[in-house]
């Protein structure tokens, strides 16, 4: 995963043995805040914060959910940089896995009554495809890997929906159930709301360990269905923030060397422009519920990424180049055909470049061989990650959920503050810890979740703003840099300073004058970011 923007201090989860710090300062007002009221609210109450605490210590959790064979556990390892993740149906498919940093590589299977089990990962480095426990008592697997992408961002694997085998249904929708209970569990893991009855068809240490999820990345493939936005929504819904919308989902097309771009209107015979143009369409269905749809190929991603792309197998594409086009373009037809076509090429080469590449990474690798004969293998393997696409679903993960790490978790933090004050039953618990919150609202660093409102609202499109304003509003809640948030790249510390004043008087005139009711409090968010950061340059600029 690329760096955390400027202005975001990334925790992990393992460091000396204990929880790093907050992720940015509203989360951190948010954890003195709970700890301040812990001497003064009840033990149960107290417990609970401290569960906040820790999850405010921790990097932002990432959910990835999708249908099962949506290459959901291929894209977790393209993103980790490691195959370590099963991909073939098996026990641990049917289980939530947790990927999270750790000083020591090592898998604990978490069991219902909270017993842990430890296990090395296999010889080739994955999760081993077989537990050797009886897997109906087994809650979750945690897996703690030495791994620089997950000290930024906890991944959960989480089953597929559509499994016909009804246990791992269940495991995936404890997600979804875990959305409509109102309470919150104390320090064991314990659920002490009143709940309901859906709330108590899965266990708790396996709710614990995903419904801490405070974001999610929707892996779909070309044929959007009913119940995939369906799912959509329950899973963005059972975030720790209880708040589903383009703030904490986004949405991938994977598989997108699938499309058969003459069944797309634009593709102009074009995969990769097909795949896109229908991820366009398809992120218009899903607004408001995602921040966009990326199209991605992730078995060519897992094997750029993860070291499953060798010199052998540029080797192998070479050989592949040589064969005469007619012959080339025959095989690349069909998977069958590919392997079972007599040519010079061994059958079980070809048949290894299918499993890492699929016919498509074929196809892109040959075309450059041929254009480039002396390419090395890390500069195909380069071509290939490329090729992918899961460069701009990084980026894209890094604008929508990393730079808004501090807003986020905070959010979803705050709702489970109250959700422990609402289920106390104690009047006078509950005003004070409402109290306490009206109070760290007024902050200026807690403005920055009233500019996670505004996004959403615009985003989703339900506020509507000219094209020009729907953009400025994107990009000041997107970035957490400041250069950035101000469309202001290079510019000197006076020279953004001056305009961010000029373009907080313009959103302040705005609101008054000419935007309708909805815009105008957009506006007045949109001012106030401004403003905040006018008086931040300021104060930098006094300070040198």
């Amino acid at each position: 995963m690329p760096p955390v923007t400027q202005g975001a201090t990334v925790s992990t989860t393992e460091q000396g043995g204990r929880l790093a710090g907050p992720v940015g300062p509203l989360s951190a007002s948010v954890a003195n805040l709970c700890r301040r009221l812990q001497p003064q609210v009840s033990p149960r109450t107290a417990a609970g914060f401290a569960q906040v605490l820790r999850r405010l210590g921790a990097p932002l959790q990432v959910a990835v959910a999708g249908r099962i064979k949506s290459g959901k556990s291929t894209l977790v390892n393209a993103l980790i940089g490691r195959r370590v993740a099963p991909t073939d149906i098996g026990e641990c498919t049917r289980l939530v896995t947790r990927f999270q940093y750790g000083t020591v590589d090592r898998i604990e299977v978490v069991f219902k009554d909270g017993r842990k089990q430890v296990l090395p990962f296999a010889p080739d480095g994955s999760i081993p495809a077989e537990l050797g426990v009886d897997i109906d008592t087994v809650s979750h697997i945690e897996a703690y890997l030495t791994n620089a992408a997950l000290q930024h961002m906890t991944v959960i694997d989480t089953p597929g929906l559509g499994s016909l085998d009804a246990a791992s249904v269940a495991r995936t929708e404890h997600l979804l159930s875990a959305a409509r209970t109102e309470g919150a569990e104390d320090a064991d893991g314990e659920d002490w709301s009143d709940g309901d009855a859906d709330s108590d068809e899965l266990d708790e240490t396996s709710r614990n360990a995903v419904a801490g999820a405070e974001a999610v990345l929707y892996v779909m493939t070309q044929g959007l269905r009913a119940d995939d936005e369906q799912a959509l929504a329950a899973f963005t819904a059972a975030t720790a923030s209880r708040e589903a919308g383009p703030v904490n989902a986004i949405a991938v097309l994977n598989k997108a060397d699938t499309i058969v771009a003459e069944t797309v209107e634009g593709a102009d015979g074009d995969t990769w422009r097909a795949a896109t143009l229908l991820a366009r369409k398809q992120a218009d269905l899903l607004k408001p519920r995602v921040a966009d749809v990326l199209p991605v190929i992730g078995l060519i991603a897992e094997s750029a990424e993860s070291g499953q792309f060798t010199s052998s197998d540029a080797d192998a594409l070479r050989q592949v180049a040589e064969l005469d086009d007619d012959s080339l373009e025959v095989m690349l037809l069909s998977a069958d055909i590919f392997t079972s076509w007599e040519c010079d090429v061994p059958a079980g080469v070809r048949a290894r470049l299918l499993e890492k590449l699929d016919l498509f990474g074929i196809r892109c690798a040959v075309e450059a061989v041929r254009e480039q004969p002396d390419i090395t293998a890390g500069a195909l393997r380069r071509l290939l990650l490329d090729a992918s696409g899961l460069a701009a679903v990084r980026a894209r993960l890094n604008t929508v959920f990393a730079a808004r790490a501090d807003g986020i978790k905070a959010a979803a933090a705050l709702a489970s503050v109250t959700a422990l004050a609402h289920a106390s039953g104690n009047a006078a618990e509950r005003q004070r810890v409402h109290d306490a919150i009206e109070v760290l609202l007024a902050k200026p660093e807690a403005h920055q979740l009233r500019v996670l409102e505004a996004l959403t609202l615009v985003a989703s499109g339900a506020v509507e703003m000219p094209e020009d304003l729907t953009e400025e509003v994107l990009r000041v809640g997107s970035n957490a840099d400041v250069a950035a948030q101000l469309g202001k790249s290079g510019g000197s510390q006076a020279e953004l300073a001056t305009y961010a004043l000029e373009r907080a008087g313009w959103w302040r005139s705005f609101a008054s004058f000419g935007a309708t009711p909805a815009q105008s409090r957009v506006a007045h968010v949109v001012h106030r970011a401004y403003f905040l950061i006018w008086q931040q340059l300021r104060a930098s600029g006094d300070n040198r």
